[in-house]
Parts: structure tokens; C-alpha cells; sequence
């Protein structure tokens, strides 16, 4: 019996151990302020997603070991997380805001360095660290690069979209894989903190849903899954704010009756899921413009 137990724990803890796994794990030690315990659990909280990135923090040391996944974040936008959460660090100060807020035992010692204040994200006004080599975080003062990134990526899912009205899968399905290039190519550390927010949430259904269309030349499987890579493109696109207007439409006849929506370039419907069959079924529901 003694053995059976021992062997279903040893079960669960490898299970745990491989559901927390971290893919492209790169660690790094760094530099973060704290007093105490409940300084350690709200920096690691800050610090950790789920198989992302996670940080252990030592209370005298004062270093945070911080792992993460090097194709799906950066060491500065976890650090950034830290401060914005009331917590000084190597790269990032934390707005005075958050820090006053800090319960009185967490109330550390804070020095002044050489390094960018974090401003709530939805302020927009980050100012990149200085004289920090690879680890600057530049995004906030750099939007043309940003744009330049995903109007790639949205370019590119048109050219999808404009395949499906077609009803041609043997393009769909290679307009999906260039796709699936722009958005690997993304540099994510360049992207201003809000649309990076927005990115890390619809990354992998995006990049799933395009390995999907790339993966199969049946029109209906790619018209499926591209009911939800247009509504991940919609989040994404809402916060980049586009150069040229970008109008979400939507039929109501898609996804068995229940409707479904599309981005398009051209202000008349041209039906992404039906094609030829019912071209100009749908409306525009929003038209987004900067």
C-alpha cells in the first residue's frame, strides 16, 4: 500500500513538474528591492505566467533568479511587471503610486539610479532604461518599428482573408505559413507595453490557429479556425491602431447560425466564409481608424 502512494506521488510531482515546464528557458539574476516575506510573494507573483516566466527572490540577498521563455518574453518585460507591481529594480523604478501603496513592513529603502520609471501601461509613457546593453526595453519610444512589425502581420492576414473569399485552400494554406513567419519575426521587446500586453494574450492562439490553416487544404477546417484567429487579430489590432482605416464585419449565418466576424481593408462585405456562395452576406459592425 506504502508503495502505491509513494508511486502516485511520484506521479503527480513529475505531472507538476512537466505542466510548469518553461520551453526556451534562458535564467537570469538580477537586482530587486524588498523587506520581507510578503515582498518575496508579491514579486514572484508579479513575475510569474504560467509556462512563461516565473522568479524566486531572496529576502537577504535581495536577487530575484528569474527563468523565462526567450521566444515568448523578455527578462525586461518581467522586470517591468516587478515595478509595476511597487518594486524597484535593475532596470526599471517603480511608479511612486504603486510603491505607496505597498503595506508599511514592504517599504524598502528606495535609491535613486539611472534607470526608466515605469508608468501605468495604458498611459503609454514608459521611457526605456539607459546604458543597459541588450537588456533595454525601447518600445515605448519606438512605434514606427512597432507598426512596421505587425502591419506585416496583419497584411498577411488579409491576404488570408481575401484567399477564403476566393474558397481557394491551396493559397489559404500558404498565406497562413507566410503568416505564421511574420508572426515569429515579431520582436516583442520593441512592442509599446500595451500592445505588447495584448500580444502575449493572443500569441499562441494565433500562431495555432495559423498552423492550422497552413496545415490542411480543406476550406472548411480553414475557415473554422479562422473565425478565431479574427477575433485574436480584432484584440490586437483595436490596441495598434492601424494607418489605414480597418472595418470588422460580420455574418450572421457562420459558426452553424451563431455568426462570425472578419477584418477587411475594403468597406464593402465580401464574405470570407462562404465565398462565391454567399459573397455579400454580413455588415460592418465597427470601422477602427487611428
Amino acid at each position: 500500500m506504502k508503495s502505491i502512494i509513494l508511486l502516485a506521488a511520484v506521479v503527480l510531482l513529475s505531472t507538476t513538474a512537466c505542466q510548469s515546464q518553461i520551453n526556451n528557458a534562458k535564467t537570469e539574476t538580477v537586482k530587486v528591492y524588498g523587506n520581507c516575506g510578503m515582498c518575496e510573494t508579491t514579486i514572484e507573483k508579479a513575475a510569474n505566467k504560467k509556462k512563461i516566466s516565473k522568479a524566486d527572490w531572496n529576502e537577504e540577498t535581495k536577487m530575484a533568479s528569474i527563468t523565462y521563455d526567450s521566444k515568448k518574453t523578455t527578462l525586461d518585460a518581467v522586470l517591468k511587471n516587478i515595478a509595476l507591481a511597487g518594486y524597484d529594480n535593475q532596470s526599471f523604478l517603480a511608479p511612486d503610486a504603486a510603491y505607496d501603496k505597498l503595506p508599511g513592513c514592504c517599504k524598502y529603502d528606495r535609491e535613486k539610479k539611472q534607470v526608466a520609471i515605469v508608468t501605468q501601461p495604458a498611459k503609454d509613457t514608459t521611457k526605456p532604461m539607459q546604458n543597459h546593453g541588450s537588456h533595454q526595453y525601447d518600445g515605448m519610444n519606438n512605434t514606427s518599428q512597432e507598426t512596421n512589425q505587425l502591419t506585416v502581420v496583419f497584411d498577411t492576414y488579409f491576404a488570408l482573408k481575401d484567399a477564403l473569399v476566393k474558397t481557394d485552400g491551396n493559397t489559404a494554406s500558404a498565406k497562413a505559413k507566410d503568416l505564421e513567419t511574420a508572426i515569429n519575426a515579431v520582436k516583442m521587446d520593441k512592442l509599446p507595453m500595451n500592445v505588447h500586453t495584448v500580444w502575449m494574450k493572443v500569441l499562441n492562439d494565433l500562431k495555432e490557429d495559423a498552423e492550422h490553416i497552413n496545415g490542411t487544404k480543406d476550406i472548411s477546417h480553414q475557415r473554422d479556425h479562422f473565425m478565431s484567429l479574427s477575433k485574436n487579430m480584432y484584440e490586437l489590432i483595436k490596441v495598434v491602431k492601424p494607418a489605414e482605416t480597418v472595418y470588422y464585419q460580420f455574418c450572421p449565418m457562420a459558426n452553424d447560425g451563431k455568426g462570425a466576424n472578419w477584418l477587411s481593408k475594403e468597406s464593402g462585405v465580401k464574405n470570407p466564409y462562404y465565398g462565391s456562395q454567399m459573397l455579400s452576406c454580413g455588415k460592418t459592425v465597427e470601422t477602427i481608424k487611428q
